[in-house]
């Protein structure tokens, strides 16, 4: 791809951006591109840096230091907002109002024909319960609803808070799809999601924060290749310590009353877990996937003593 060309296509650009609250950082020097038709999913513990990078995106905070652009423009300015388009994790709706009226504002709003609405109902399904009061749809009837309120535009850019939170499998299936259209027609999409198995499917980068620095970015597979390629789960009545010195372990985290342990030599592992603890259970390995990717990239490599002490429970992760 030419420079003049990824300049063409270039749908948001940022870059080093800095932002504070007081004396807190938020955003220490983050750089982002996104591109027409790509999905970039924004992935990274609470207090990472998301909320606020995606309220510079969404105009809502002016850039202390660095440049954010969509679509060439300032964010913040009303005729740059038109090319976005944003899906939060809740959004309240007028109960006296109908999927049509609804529909139709945000079209209005938009700079749009009355008439965009139309067409925009029936891509999502909803011609049906144009007349239907906002009060009486379910919840995934209105999660549709305020995508076709962020579509109706033809934003250069979809920018999703927690999508699918709460959507049955059919509903985020139909979801997905929905949206795969419109990235084939040039729709750049920006994601923020704690279901990290959902963001391995649809996306075709994965951008990691950690307190306000990007600590990662590339593909899902990518990403997960650079972690130990088996993670070892089990009951165990070890304690973090001595896991974490067992042959071959990377890693240690605690997963309810499991532990996973991250390795690139599983054989060894096993075989020493399996002679000290007699007491072993729920044993299984698994190949090491985007979520350990995340969490690896995102937390201490030292492991931590749980919140009930070993000496107290005499096994890991025990409630």
């Amino acid at each position: 791809m030419t420079q003049e060309k990824a300049t063409a296509d270039t749908v948001l650009e940022i870059r080093a951006v800095h932002h504070r609250y007081g004396r807190a950082l938020a955003l220490d020097g983050v750089d982002l591109r996104l591109v027409a038709g790509e999905c970039v999913a924004l992935l990274g513990p609470n207090g990472a840096g998301k909320t606020t990078l995606v309220n510079l995106v969404n105009g809502l905070l002016p850039a202390q230091a660095g440049r954010v652009r969509l679509a060439g423009g300032d964010p913040r300015d009303a005729a740059t907002r038109r090319h976005l388009g944003v899906v939060q994790q809740s959004l309240g709706f007028p109960d006296t109002l109908k999927v049509g009226e609804l529909v139709t504002g945000a079209a209005v709003r938009a700079g749009m024909p009355r008439a965009a609405a139309a067409p925009v109902l029936a891509e999502l399904g909803l011609t049906d319960l144009a007349g239907r009061r906002a009060a009486r749809l379910s919840g995934g009837q209105k999660q549709r609803v305020q995508l076709a309120m962020a579509l109706v535009s033809d934003p250069a850019l979809l920018v999703l808070d927690e999508p699918t939170a709460g959507l049955d499998v059919p509903a985020r299936r139909r979801f997905w799809q929905i949206l795969a259209q419109r990235r084939a027609r040039g729709t750049a999409v920006l994601v923020t999601t704690h279901l990290i198995a959902e963001t391995a499917a649809i996306a075709d980068r994965v951008v990691v924060l950690d307190h306000g620095r990007v600590v990662a970015a590339g593909s899902p597979a990518a990403l997960a290749a650079r972690l130990p390629d088996r993670t070892v789960i089990a009951r165990t009545s070890l304690g973090p310590a001595r896991l974490a010195g067992l042959p071959g372990a990377v890693s240690v985290r605690e997963d309810g009353d499991h532990v996973r342990i991250g390795t690139r030599a599983p054989e060894s592992l096993l075989r020493v877990l399996l002679a000290e603890d007699p007491e072993l259970s729920d044993l299984r390995v698994e190949g090491a996937g985007l979520s350990d990717a995340v969490v690896g990239l995102t937390e201490p490599t030292e492991p931590t003593e749980p919140t009930g002490s070993t000496e107290q429970t005499g096994k890991v992760g025990v409630r």
